[in-house]
């Protein structure tokens, strides 16, 4: 007996073992009441029971899984006596979307979340067909929740988790993403002041809140924020800088003044005329707050 010989009869008499969890390819052989047969090189054919066909509800089985078609297919069940191992197509289909849905969360992308329920804690929909939840602390309306059912949001990626099954959304944070990918250096901006602390006041922007840091509000020495800002004030500054990794926007007037410390004498005359302002900053400098 030859070399090649002895190669055909060991390959003929190993028993390859097909393991639970494997991703495998196949054609699919033959249909009957109770599932798919699919051809996977093994000694039997695979089962695909009917529940295990697909994930999405739509289609024909035959229109799922053609006959004569190479198809991937997820080991779910290892072989029986009869050397027959349990395929599912659904549970693959299932794997790829956790996958997807990683990499979207890695990539900081957003995703739509269309609301089916509601619960004390927050919302609940589907999302690529798996169940996703957004906490009431990230969704932008957090009052009336059942309103929202039926409607389909922007969110982004808190938690994913296929081992816990777990998928946690954010609408505020996919709101704000959105918001600072609008905003560009340089431009004036309106807002609210939000809130004054000892190192700068918190400008309410819409869906975001910039910074106004003290050393950035006049050219002169600000001895006193609250002498000079008000919560509920409105106010007109310019976008200084936007750090997305940080998810910070840090904003200006001190390049709104036209000698330091005119902020401080005469802030409604620099707000009213701040947009004339601005266009002669632009036409002398480009780094707004240096």
């Amino acid at each position: 007996m030859g070399l090649y010989d002895d190669f055909a009869k060991g390959l003929e008499e190993h028993d390859y073992q097909f393991e639970k969890g494997q991703v495998v390819r196949g054609k699919v052989v033959e249909r009957d009441a109770k599932g798919v047969y699919v051809d996977i090189g093994a000694k039997s054919p695979g089962f695909v029971p009917l529940e295990e066909v697909s994930f999405h509800k739509t289609g024909s089985i035959s229109e799922l899984l053609p006959l004569e078609e190479e198809i991937e297919f997820l080991i779910i069940r290892e072989q029986n006596e009869d050397g027959q191992v349990t395929l599912s197509r659904r549970q693959l289909e299932i794997k790829y979307i956790w996958e997807d849905l990683a990499e979207m969360a890695a990539e900081s992308r957003s995703v739509q979340i269309k609301v089916t329920g509601t619960n004390k804690g927050g919302i609940v929909g589907e999302v690529e067909g798996l169940r996703g939840f957004i906490p009431r602390s990230h969704l932008v309306q957090s009052n009336k929740l059942d309103s929202l059912i039926g409607e389909t949001l922007t969110a982004n990626f808190l938690e994913v988790d296929r081992e816990r099954n777990k998928l946690v959304l954010s609408q505020r944070q996919a709101v704000r993403a959105a918001a600072m990918e609008k905003l560009v250096v340089g431009t004036l901006v309106e807002g609210k002041v939000a809130n004054i602390k000892p190192y700068g006041v918190f400008v309410d922007l819409g869906p975001v809140t910039g910074l106004l840091h003290i050393r950035q509000v006049s050219g002169k020495r600000v001895d006193s924020l609250e002498a000079n800002f008000q919560v509920g004030q409105e106010i007109k500054v310019v976008v200084a800088e936007i750090d997305e990794y940080e998810n910070r926007i840090s904003l200006s007037t001190k390049v709104l003044e036209s000698y330091p410390g005119e902020i401080l004498e005469k802030m409604a005359v620099v707000m009213a005329n701040a947009e004339e302002r601005v266009e002669q900053l632009s036409r002398t400098t480009d780094v707004p707050g240096q």
